[in-house]
This record gives C-alpha cells, structure tokens and sequence, in this order.
C-alpha cells in the first residue's frame, strides 16, 4: 500500500532462501513475476494483488508445499492456465484469491487436495468448463467466489454438502437449469449471488430456512412465479434483489418482508409485478433505503404510508402503470434524493409542498398526465442535479426560481403547455449541461443570461413562439453540440459564430425568419438543408438562391426600385398574349385558365402542419405506399381532412412525378378527378395534398372478401364516370393528358361513391401544336392496360 512503480527486480531474491512472507501487494508495480519468487523454499504468504503485473504465473508458485496465503487479484492482465494434478501441489493452502484477471482453462482438480483451504475466489476470469462437483471435498471451505467466468451447465447439488459455507457467487456464469431446493440446508449461508445467468423456474420456497442470510442477488435470469412467503422468514436480509427475470403476481409478499427489520435494498424491477402496492410497505425496516421496482405493471399509486419509511432515499417505479395522484405525505420524507416516476399515468398536480424534500437530487416526471403549475418550492432544493417533467400537461410559467440552482445538470420541461416569457438570470447555474424547453408556448426574446452557461451542450427551445434574433451572447456557448431552434419566430442573420463551435453537430434552424448569408465552415460545411427549411430568405448554399450582390451607388438604388416594376409589366404583358394566342387556338378552352394564378397565389402549406396533421407520420393514418413514396391521412389545422402523398426526394423519378402531378392536377377541373387541395414542397422535402376518399378505391372493392359485390348498376355508373374522365383529358381540355396509368387502384370513391381518376404521376401533355411524340412503349406501374383493353372496364364487365 505504497506508490511503488517499475518492475519487480527478478536478481531480488536470488539469495533469501529463508524469506516466509512476500506481500507487494496495492502498489503500481507491473511486468511479469519474477521466476525467482518460485524458487523461495519456505514461502508461506504470497500478496501481489492490486497492481499492473501480466503475462503468466511461474508454475513453481503453485507447486509449494509450505504456502498458505496467494492473492494475485485484480492485477487484470495476468493470462495462462493453472497447472493441474501433480504440478498443482498447495497441501498448506487456506487462502487462494486469483479474481479480476484473464486466467482460463478448467478450474485444477489439484484443489480438491487442499484440505485446509478456507478461501477460494476465481471470479472475473476466463475459467471455463462446469462448476466442479469434487468442491464438497473442501469441508473447510466458507467462502467460494466462481462468478464472472465462463461455466456452463447446471448449479450441482454437491455444494451443499459443503457444510460450512457462508458465501457463494456464482454470479455472471452462463449456468442454466432450477435453483436446487437443498439449497436450504446450508444453515450458515449469508451471502448468495447467482445473477447474470440463464437459470430457470422458482425460487425455492427452502431458501426461507436460511436464518442468517443477508445477501440474496438473483438479478437478469429467467426466474418465474410468484415470490414465496417464506422469505419472510429472513429476518438478517440486508439486501433482498430479483430484478430483470420473469416473477408475476401481486405484491402482497412486500407485507410479509415487514420481518426483515435490516432491509436495505429492494429490488424488483423489470418483471411482471401487477396489482397495487399495498398500504402496509410501510411497515417495511426503517432502515430502507433503496426501492426498486420500475418497468412492471404496478397501478394505482404510491400508498401515503410510504411516507413511515423515512430513511428511504430512492424511489424508482418508472415505467409502470401508475394512474393515481402523488401523495402529498411524500413530501415529508426528508432523506429522499431520488423520485423516479417516469412513463406512468399519473394525473394531477405536482405536490405544492414538494419543496421540504431538501435532500432530493433528480426529480423524474416525465410522460405521465400531470397538470397544473410546476410549484414555486421546486427552486428551493439546493441538491437538485436533474428534473425532467416532459411530455404532461402543465400549464403554467416557469418559475424563476429554477434557474439559480447551481447544481443542476439537466433541466427538461419539454412538451407541456407552458406559457410566459424567459426574463431569467442563469448566472448561478455553473453546472447545466441539458436546457430541453421545446414544445410549449414560450414567447418573448431568446434570453442573453443563456450566453453564461459554459457547460452547456445540449440546447432545445424548438416549437415555441420565440422571437427576435439569435442573441450575441450565445457566441460564449463554445461546448454546445446540439442547438434546436426549429418553428420559432426568430429573425435577422444566422450568426456567424455558430460556424466555430468545434462540438456542435446537430443545429436546426428551419421554420423561423432568417435571412441572408448562410455562414460557411463549421457545423454550416456539411448541414442539412432540412435543418434550414422554412426560412425563405436565406441564400448561398448549395441547392438554395445565390446571394444577390446589391450596389449601393445611387444608380443601384433607381434600378432597384425600377427594375421589379418593368420585369411585373413585361410578364403580364406575356402571359396576356399567350393567353390570346392560346384562345385563338383553342376557342372553347375555358376550364383552368387561371389555374396558373391561383397557383402562385396560393398559400403553400409548411412541412411542421403536416407533420401535425398526420401525427408525425403514424403508423395509425398510413394509407398505403406507392412507386415513388407514402400516403398518409391527415387533418390540417382548418380541420380538413385530406390524403397526404410524401415522395421520397432521393428518387429522381419521384421529383418528375411529383412536377407531372402538379403540372396537371393544376391545370384540370372535373367531378369525377381527383382535387389537389394544397403542396409542401422545398429541396428536400415534396408533399401533395388532395382529397381524401373514405371508400377506398376500384380495385379494393373488386377483390377485396370484406367488401359486398358490386351491383350492375354501380358498376355502369363507375365505366361511365371514368369515361367521362378520360374523355375530358383527351378532347375537351385544351391540352391532351394521357393519364399513363389508369388501373383499378388508381379510381378512388368518395362519400356518396362518386368516382375520382387519381395519381397523375407519369402523366404525359400534348402541346396543342401536335408536335410532340409519344412513344409507344410508355410504362405503367404493374396492372395498368392500354385504354383500348382498359382493366378497369375489363373487370368491371366480368
């Protein structure tokens, strides 16, 4: 227990035949073991644990006849395998600790000889093999450590005979098959860890018999059944912990551990625990301080007799189905530092009071259905390092409070409903690592005091209503990785600053005002254009308009003012005379000639209400998918609801159709078309809005065995509306469409069963001068027949 360093000299202990005890032990030393400590006659006591030595032990070290003590533990790089029978010969030893290293091969049969031995600890090695059952030949064995090496195979019986075993961990193994019943017969046991492994059925109802067990650890196996009373039995258990096996039942076995009166630690989590905790946990020991029992199917809510438990200092149920109010006795538990609630059902309000529990530490409420306001008292906890509150239902201002607790390390309120500005001063706040404000209705300018919190990395105030531009002080924040800005109201110049923060690799400024420049280097060499859209004034990115280059003579400012004005004359007075000629050509064409106006004159929808509209794309309003993307059902913020076709813009052929289908669905008018309601379309983001048709389409009602047949009647009406479509493209529209593609799945029925021609997506137009040229072999998707031998009359008829 030095600060000694280097190799051991090998030349140290060439001549010292009579050196009986070696203990190097907790220093830094590291190299391999010198030979030489194996020639030493008469070592009784070998300690080099807790250093850095590798490589192999000299194999005479196991072969000393008057050796009682070897501890080579937690060197971590000693390897090789034990010598066996003959060369394995300790006949004095009691204590043997190889554990934390890389030793591997079986365990030595050679053991089996050490009659006196007391001690064996082989855990954390690469021991393979199964766990020998000549161990019951060590009859003064009270400690065996085995786990954390690689033994297969089912526990054996035979240790039980090892009448005076107090510990045994066979933790961390790959053990498989029951936990053997006469495992209650090892009076002396005080300590069983067997976690970590495969081991299957119950936990034997003998185990209660062991008076003077303290340890009980079966952690991640694959346990079942319900817990047996006759833990109650076990009145010296410190530590009771089953967690991440596949337990069930209720919890009423928590009543019968009332007579463990030295419980400290409870574990139960990740199982299949149902029904509600009951009342009297809370003549648990006094002495608890750890209960665990997240990701089970508890309901109903903390009992208020949790509050008699007042040396319990963590509290995980998150993850259960908890839908009653926190009991306002919680907040009398003054020793509590952890409250972990997350992903209940849990309705009301945060307790007022919560404020008393000055020791707390992490606060985690998040997905749950809490409401009201986040209480004043909540500033007053000096310890807090984490709250999380996310995704419920407050409703209030942030108190300001919050923002002056200086050990704070996360603070995430996002997805709630709160309202207010941030006039905050963070100056205290020296340890914030995580600010997550997002999706609420924050409003006001983004606050300078943020500029102060040089630890900070991760930063989220998207889906707000702030405003104004980025501050100046944000330049300060130089170990931010992740800023999200997106759907705010911020306006001016993405700050240049943001191009030199050396961490920062997620940055989303899209759906906001900016405008200008877009900064080069940095995060900015490499960003999405999904991180910039909607902010339509920006310029100078690949893919995006170049930055115009303004003069600012007086010359330049005429021209400015008049140059827009000419351009406006000059395209009116063009579109005017095309419009002439083309109603020279085409006398009756009438119907969709303003389509080309409306269009530019109409609103485009934003990317952000369309992901509203279809629940960020759900998988409860999919409605199908086709060549060259997906279809969704959406309601937009009017209430409207229509079908929303998203193209994959990495397909080139997706971005043709999408133009095609626009370009047509523009310019036609007809009952029995489908309607294009809106577009959402930007460099990496196309979007086509129509009607949404509730009675599916030809081919599903056709086919389809839930659907009743259709009557000769409607089947005549459906030939002659699709006709009457048809008809409209190629003769009575001023510009023949060939629709490329008509097929039963592309004739959709609305409410009254009218039909509707849709999916123009590889449409093709004749210009009216007949020059163009159609080839013959133009595809459709499978299914599609030329007109003339159309499927749709085709099936219809049959």
């Amino acid at each position: 227990m030095n600060y000694l360093s280097g190799k051991i000299p090998g030349e140290l202990f060439n001549n010292t035949p009579y050196l009986s005890h070696l203990n190097l032990g907790n220093n830094s030393l590291w190299g391999q073991i010198p030979l030489s400590i194996g020639n030493l006659p008469v070592l009784q006591l070998l300690v080099l644990q807790q250093n850095q030595l590798s490589g192999t032990v000299p194999p005479s070290i196991f072969n000393k006849s008057s050796l009682q003590i070897l501890s080579l533990w937690r060197n971590n790089n000693l390897t090789g395998t034990i010598p066996d029978n003959e060369s394995f010969s300790l006949p004095m030893l009691q204590f043997l600790s190889l554990s934390g290293n890389n030793f591997m091969g079986r365990i030595p049969v050679g053991l089996s000889a050490c009659q006196f031995i007391q001690v064996v600890s082989l855990s954390e090695n690469a021991f393979t093999d199964v766990v020998p059952t000549w161990l019951d030949k060590l009859s003064n064995l009270w400690y065996l450590a085995l786990g954390g090496n690689n033994l297969v195979g089912s526990i054996p019986v035979q240790l039980t005979n090892i009448t005076r075993l107090q510990k045994l961990d066979l933790s961390n193994c790959k053990l498989k098959g029951q936990i053997p019943p006469e495992f209650g017969k090892m009076k002396p046991l005080f300590y069983l860890h067997l976690s970590d492994n495969e081991l299957t059925g119950p936990i034997p109802a003998s185990i209660g018999n062991l008076s003077y067990l303290s340890f009980l650890v079966l952690d991640t196996n694959m346990l079942s059944g319900p817990i047996p009373a006759t833990l109650e039995n076990l009145g010296s258990l410190v530590l009771l912990s089953f967690g991440w096996n596949r337990f069930e039942g209720g919890l009423d076995f928590l009543g019968t551990l009332s007579n463990c009166r030295e419980l400290s630690y409870l574990g139960i989590a990740s199982n299949s625990h149902s029904g509600s905790i009951p009342d009297n946990i809370g003549n648990l020991s006094k002495n608890l301080v750890t209960f665990h029992a997240s990701d089970n199917n508890i309901i109903g809510g903390l009992p208020a007799t949790i509050s008699n438990l007042t040396g319990l200092q963590f509290i995980d149920l998150a993850g259960n189905k908890l839908n009653k109010p926190i009991p306002e006795s919680v907040v009398t538990m003054e020793n509590l530092q952890v409250l972990l609630l997350t992903s209940n059902s849990m309705p009301g309000p945060i307790p007022t009071q919560i404020g008393r529990l000055r020791s707390l530490q992490q606060l985690l409420l998040d997905n749950n259905n809490f409401s009201g306001t986040i209480p004043d008292g909540l500033g007053n906890l000096s310890m807090l390092q984490r709250i999380s509150m996310s995704h419920n239902q407050l409703s209030s201002t942030i108190p300001q409070s919050l923002f002056s607790l200086d050990n704070l390390i996360e603070l995430d309120m996002s997805n709630n409903h709160l309202v207010g500005t941030l006039k905050v001063d963070v100056g205290s706040m020296n340890a914030i690592n995580k600010i997550d404000l997002s999706t609420n209705q924050l409003l006001g300018n983004l606050p300078d005091s943020f500029g102060q919190l040089q630890m900070l990395t991760y930063l989220n105030l998207s889906s707000n209503s702030f405003q104004d531009s980025i501050p100046n002080s944000f330049d300060k924040l130089a170990s931010m990785e992740t800023l999200d800005l997106f759907y705010n109201n911020l306006s001016g110049n993405i700050p240049v600053y943001l191009a030199n923060f050396t961490y920062l690799t997620n940055l989303n400024l899209s759906f906001n005002n900016l405008r200008g420049r877009i900064p080069g280097g940095g995060i900015f060499s490499n960003i999405s254009l999904q991180s910039l859209l909607g902010n339509h004034a920006l310029c100078g990115a690949p893919r995006l308009s170049p930055c115009t280059i303004i003069s600012h003579s007086t010359n330049g400012q005429i021209l400015k003012s008049v140059l827009p004005a000419a351009l406006a004359a000059f395209g009116a007075l063009a579109v005017c005379l095309y419009n002439t000629r083309r109603k020279t050509k085409n006398p009756g064409a009438t119907i969709g000639s303003s389509d080309v106006t409306d269009a530019i004159s109409h609103k485009l929808i934003s990317y952000h209400e369309i992901v509203h509209a279809t629940n960020n794309f759900s998988d409860d309003n999919f409605l199908g998918m086709g060549c060259f993307g997906k279809v969704f059902k959406g309601q937009l913020n009017n209430g409207l609801v229509v079908a929303i076709k998203v193209l994959n813009v990495r397909l080139e052929e997706a971005t043709k159709s999408f133009d095609a289908e626009c370009q047509v669905l523009s310019r036609v008018r007809h009952r029995n078309l489908i309607r294009i309601v809106n577009v959402c379309s930007s460099l990496d983001f196309k979007a086509l809005l129509v009607q949404y048709m509730p009675n599916g389409n030809l081919d599903t009602h056709l086919h389809s065995k839930e659907k009743p047949p259709l009557r000769f009647l409607t089947r005549l009406d459906i030939m002659l509306e699709v006709s009457m479509a048809v008809e409209y493209l190629h003769y009575q529209h001023h510009e023949v469409i060939l629709h490329c593609d008509l097929k039963p799945s592309n004739v959709l029925f609305d409410d009254d069963m009218t039909t509707h021609v849709a999916d123009f997506g590889i449409a093709k137009l004749l210009l009216g001068d007949n020059n163009s040229v159609i080839s013959a072999s133009m595809p459709g998707t499978i299914g599609y027949m030329a007109p003339g031998s159309s499927p749709i009359m085709t099936q219809l008829i049959l």
